[in-house]
């Protein structure tokens, strides 16, 4: 079940300030019910913030307890554990355990979940720092635009053709295009093509800039005693050497596209991607989160032969990751001692203890969620500031249609989604947005 709510509408407070019973008021708002899930991961976060205050010695003794969830699909799991993340400012990632197999066979190796969580974090960090630099990075590009707009040569023809061709009459603006311009009046011309240029009148002239050329990248399946694994790198990050710094090439493009490109260059240079790559590595060593969905798929003990060899197999190779190990990535080392690990899974077939006794006492704390019930589908409905019927309406209000579900409707819904999915797969809040297209169809249509 996923239900959004707009960062604009809302600003999450600081996890420092919430108490798990807060944790699971915020969690209320996108989450219908399944509070034993909501109180579980709520003590878990809140134990994180407990541990920071600890002294360092005994801080490090001091391991996350993992969670196991257990209930079918479409009733909050996954949305819980993104929502935690959020509210935590943590990295976060969620996977799929059916995807991974046993070291020495053909897929992914568990150990890649770590490098795709580093990953996250890298470009969680890189968001944040580009908003520090952002108005330095656009001063600077704007700079450089004008001293394309206004060479400071001393060719006063250069200058004067360089100023006609970014303006539709020369007439109009007689005193950006005197011949005679001493310093100061340079520097005023440069600042009415300041104004003009942030008021849009520049955005549909052409301008020859210098772009950096990317270089191609490439993508290999590198083979290593870890499984195989596909990794995206450019040649030229690989071995820099090779190629030197890098070519320029001259490009013409409109002025609104070339600020846009100059601000890009400027963010990559005002930040210092190696203090980026350790503060991220730090956040996922100290606060990342996985979401570890379809746990029940790898669920089964050796049998001998078929898929349960890979099973159990899966299941060993993810245990040293969940107890604690090192891992290698293309920023740096990661110890797994302290992620949170979030399993999930609806275990219709399968039990929690077809798992292996190692890898079931690796999540201390096991919480079942409750099938939703027709009073959960009319909550969902109607209770979320974005409840699928808000969305609806608001989506056929851009056509001038007025769009209104009575109480009797929206019961009808959830008596009717309750009751498909009793009948049929029960495949939880899910059911919802099936029925909701049919009943728009034709209106939507229309």
């Amino acid at each position: 079940m996923v239900i959004y709510l707009s960062s604009e509408v809302e600003t999450l407070p600081k996890l420092d300030e919430l108490t798990p019973r807060q944790i699971v008021e915020e969690l209320d708002k996108y989450v219908v019910g399944q509070t034993a899930a909501k109180r579980a991961v709520a003590i878990a976060l809140r134990n994180r913030i407990r541990r920071q205050k600890l002294p360092p010695d005994l801080a490090q003794d001091v391991i996350p307890k993992n969670i196991l969830m257990i209930g079918p699909t479409g009733v909050g799991k996954t949305e819980i554990a993104r929502r935690l993340a959020r509210l935590s400012n943590s990295p976060f990632l969620k996977v799929e355990a059916s995807k991974f197999t046993e070291v020495g066979y053909v897929g992914r190796d568990v150990e890649s979940m770590i490098r795709d969580l580093v990953d996250v974090a890298v470009d969680m960090v890189r968001a944040e720092k580009m908003q520090e630099v952002a108005d330095k990075a656009e001063q600077n590009a704007e700079e450089r635009l004008l001293d394309l707009l206004l060479p400071s040569g001393r060719k006063r023809k250069t200058r004067r053709q360089a100023l006609s061709d970014f303006l539709e009459d020369e007439e109009s603006e007689p005193a950006l295009l005197e011949e005679g311009m001493d310093f100061e009046q340079l520097q005023r011309t440069r600042e009415k093509l300041r104004q003009l240029l942030r008021e849009g009148k520049l955005n549909n002239r052409i301008v020859e800039i210098e772009v950096r050329e990317r270089f191609f990248p490439g993508r290999f399946e590198i083979i290593t005693s870890q499984g195989v694994e596909e990794m995206d790198i450019a040649i030229q990050e690989l071995i820099p050497g090779l190629f030197g710094p890098g070519r320029t090439k001259k490009r013409k493009m409109r002025v609104d596209e070339a600020m846009e490109y100059l601000i890009q260059e400027e963010e990559q240079k005002l930040i210092d991607m190696e203090q980026v790559a350790r503060i991220a590595l730090e956040r996922v060593e100290q606060s990342g989160i996985i979401f570890l969905d379809e746990i029940d798929k790898i669920a089964g003990r050796e049998s001998g032969h078929g898929p349960d060899v890979s099973r159990e197999g899966v299941q060993r190779d993810l245990l040293p990751i969940i107890e604690g190990t090192t891992v290698s990535t293309r920023y740096g080392t990661v110890r797994t001692d302290h992620i949170l690990f979030i399993a999930a899974g609806a275990f219709h077939v399968t039990k929690p203890s077809d798992l292996i006794p190692e890898l079931q006492g690796r999540f201390p704390i096991r919480v079942e969620l409750d099938p939703l019930t027709v009073e959960d589908f009319k909550r969902i409905l109607t209770e979320p500031k974005n409840s699928l019927i808000k969305q609806y309406t608001a989506l056929l209000a851009t056509e001038g249609v007025t769009l209104e579900f009575t109480p009797d409707a929206v019961d009808a819904i959830a008596q009717f989604a309750y009751a498909v999915n009793e009948q049929t797969e029960n495949i939880g809040a899910r059911r919802l947005h099936t029925i909701m297209e049919k009943v728009l169809e034709d209106i939507s249509f229309e």
